[in-house]
């Protein structure tokens, strides 16, 4: 343990607090430094024999999250005050009263807010996902809750390093299932940009080096491109007079990463690994013109792409975003993405919300589309019968969501997620149409309810009385307020049709002269195959089960067994015994003991993969991989249920992985590939499927390995083979 010295600490501190007041200033008012000061000391106070989990003193972490509030979000006094008290409510005996008394109304609120938000990450699942909706709540109260709750968790995973790695891999999954999102929905890209990339660096350290590394070897490259670039873009706009400001950015690690896998390209083949960015100093009734006036400037010294133009200055995006994108040819041959913007708009772009603040505080200005998105979610919030989780699931959905602009019969223009249908459509405008939603007519033309809308549709909604929703309807939708409409019809429609079924059901015992007992009710269960009681009386009132096939037979002795289906289940997991993994492979937790586990078939993971485990209710422990997308949501929810595991180094045991392979297609090649898989490796293959098209072949092998080196070891050989492009694993 290294001594501490309280004089450099004292120092530190200070240093890090004149930072904050030196961004401060330009907005202080009156009293402001005095209230701020005031705040400081509190915490100092508060906090002064408390350290953090990297040794240092506690103060430090309130004072870097009123840092970020206020340098990276662009918030005022009041949050400062809000940010560096945030966590005095809670670990010391202050009460949210005494913070009302001293520092005024609105800190308090925001500290409330923020403290019933606290601990939101603890428990198991429904107790979080309630959390999360009180959180929302908050939102709805003061959006500067969410925006400190933010800037608290940025610097939390800034300064992940100095947690417990089980802690990590929970901090940053619940930080890309939850945070992510909300800083995109809110408008703060840097910070969203950021947050994922941090849940890279601590679930999938080697491919966040990889990319990090490449990003910076083609870094002096990418300058002198830049330069060449931009050097006759800018004696034109000096020619025409602008004031402006260029720059060249890299895109985000995870952008790049989330490229790769969705384009199936290597780092190499991404044209736009970053962006050039014109900034125009333009008064407000100028800007339209200014920026279509510099989109012509640009396209005429390089070729646009005409389907990558993107126009958010005329219709900007539902979280305020305004900005005209264009990607454009350079002598070079490389394609180059190219936004321009003013001042205002990249002020609101980087700052989000919090900028629009800004610019609207004088109260002037329509509803913005954060409120009007604010406003949804306290109309879900307040609507809300769903279990929390499902909730939670239907909000994430709304967070990440790019938007169609359509129109009603009169004109009006309604703001949908992208992929919406006709049958959302209805439901926006009011749940009763929905429900008796027949189909649509679309710019004229009549189309089914599943009809996907495209901007600048025109939309009129065909009802009837006698229609009503059913199952399939859920696979229609992409609004949450559709979808909790229709299921609770549904689930109110069960209800009641399985009332129907159970007195059906009892006629038809009475009739056979069958006691209804549990007994009885199991075998009928276990004859029609049915997991519950419900599921029973709901299949009788709908006809799945006709109720003249219930008969004496089935309560008879000898009807025990054989006549259920519930079989297949327990024989795979006889198969999974005699083939499956054994469970000295791995060490799951700290200590040896054999556990009844699977390996979960969402990310295969195979010895020499970073795992985890996870407690499920019916199969025991389940391994994923740390970087599964699964493995997010399963640690942000139950955090609880996590086991540490890893594998040990017996290698004996053979698991499924896959191999992708491009090349182009020659006499031959299959068998080389089939011959390299089964004599030098003694792998054992279990599928191989191969397109191939105009001569290029794409192939896709299934194969059992002991672990990753051996994969790699494979695919290494593979990709010698003459006429093979690429080869890859796949999950």
């Amino acid at each position: 343990m290294n001594m501490i010295d309280p004089e450099a600490e004292r120092k530190e501190i200070l240093r890090h607090y004149r930072r904050l007041l030196k961004h401060a200033k330009p907005f202080l008012k009156d009293n402001d430094a005095k209230i701020i000061k005031k705040a400081f000391n509190t915490s100092v106070e508060a906090h002064k024999d408390m350290r953090r989990k990297s040794g240092e003193p506690y103060i430090l972490h309130p004072l870097a999250v009123a840092q970020i509030a206020v340098e990276e979000i662009g918030l005022g006094t009041t949050s400062i005050v809000a940010a560096l008290l945030h966590d005095v409510v809670e670990d010391t005996d202050m009460e949210v009263d005494e913070v009302e008394r001293e520092f005024g109304p609105s800190v308090a609120r925001i500290i409330e807010g923020l403290t019933k938000i606290s601990g939101v990450f603890d428990y198991g699942t429904s107790q979080q996902a309630e959390n999360f909706r009180k959180m929302l709540l908050t939102l709805s109260d003061d959006v500067r809750v969410i925006l400190i709750k933010l800037a608290d968790r940025l610097h939390n995973m800034r300064t992940l390093d100095s947690m417990p790695r089980h802690k990590q891999l929970k901090i940053a999954s619940e930080t890309m299932y939850l945070y992510a999102p909300l800083a995109h929905r809110l408008g703060l890209y840097a910070i969203k940009s950021e947050l994922e990339d941090l849940y890279l660096k601590y679930t999938d350290t080697d491919t966040y080096k990889d990319i990090s590394t490449k990003i910076r070897q083609t870094r002096s490259a990418r300058g002198k491109f830049i330069k060449d670039f931009i050097s006759p873009i800018e004696e034109e706009l000096r020619r025409h007079g602008f004031k402006f400001n260029i720059k060249g950015r890299p895109k985000s690690i995870y952008s790049i990463l989330k490229k790769i896998k969705k384009q199936n390209i290597t780092f190499e083949e991404i044209y736009d690994l970053f962006a050039i960015r014109i900034t125009l100093d333009v008064p407000l009734e100028h800007e339209k013109a200014a920026c279509w006036q510099v989109y012509s400037i640009i396209t005429d010294f390089y070729q646009p792409n005409p389907d990558r133009l993107r126009d958010w200055v005329n219709t900007p995006k539902a979280n305020g975003y305004e900005s005209l994108h264009t990607t454009v040819m350079s002598k070079s041959g490389q394609w180059v993405e190219v936004q321009i913007r003013t001042k205002r708009m990249d002020e609101i772009a980087e700052r989000g919300y919090a900028a629009h603040w800004k610019y609207k505080s004088d109260g002037s200005g329509g509803e913005s589309g954060l409120e009007m998105w604010i406003n949804k979610v306290r109309d879900m919030l307040e609507n809300n019968t769903a279990n929390a989780l499902e909730f939670m699931d239907e909000f994430r959905k709304n967070l990440f969501v790019e938007e169609v602009f359509v129109f009603t019969p009169k004109g009006e223009l309604l703001i949908l997620p992208d992929r919406a249908t006709a049958l959302d459509f209805a439901f926006e405008i009011h749940s009763e149409i929905g429900l008796h939603c027949l189909g649509a007519k679309v710019n004229q033309k009549l189309v089914p309810l599943s009809f996907r809308l495209r901007n600048g549709d025109q939309v009129e909604i065909l009802t009837s009385q006698k229609q009503k929703p059913n199952e399939e309807w859920l696979d229609y939708v992409v609004t949450s307020k559709a979808r909790s409409r229709i299921k609770e019809y549904l689930r109110e429609d069960r209800k009641n049709k399985s009332e129907q079924g159970k007195a059906m059901l009892e006629r038809r015992l009475v009739y056979l002269k069958v006691p209804e007992t549990q007994g009885n009710l199991n075998k009928l269960m276990a004859f029609f195959n049915v997991p519950s009681v419900q599921d029973l009386h709901y299949r009788i009132a709908t006809g799945h089960i006709d109720i003249k096939n219930i008969k004496e037979v089935i309560f008879s002795a000898q009807a025990e067994r054989g006549a259920s289906m519930l079989e297949p289940k327990s024989f795979d997991r006889e198969v999974q015994k005699i083939r499956g993994v054994t469970s000295d492979m791995l060490v799951i937790g700290e200590n040896t003991f054999n556990m009844n586990y699977k390996v979960a078939t969402c990310c295969n993971p195979i010895p020499g993969d970073e795992v985890f485990g996870f407690e499920s209710e019916e199969d025991g422990i389940e391994i994923h991989r740390t970087n599964c997308k699964k493995g997010i949501e399963l640690m942000s929810n139950y955090g609880n249920r996590i086991i540490k595991a890893k594998w040990t180094d017996q290698k004996e045991l053979a698991f499924l992985a896959g191999i992708r392979i491009k090349g182009t297609d020659r006499v031959g090649l299959v068998n080389d590939l089939t011959r390299i898989i089964s004599n030098s490796l003694r792998v054992n293959m279990r599928s191989i499927t191969i397109d191939s098209h105009d001569g290029i072949f794409e192939g896709n092998i299934m194969v059992f390995v002991n672990d990753t080196g051996h994969l790699d070891k494979l695919i290494q050989r593979m990709g010698k083979v003459t006429g093979v492009l690429t080869v890859e694993r796949f999950d």
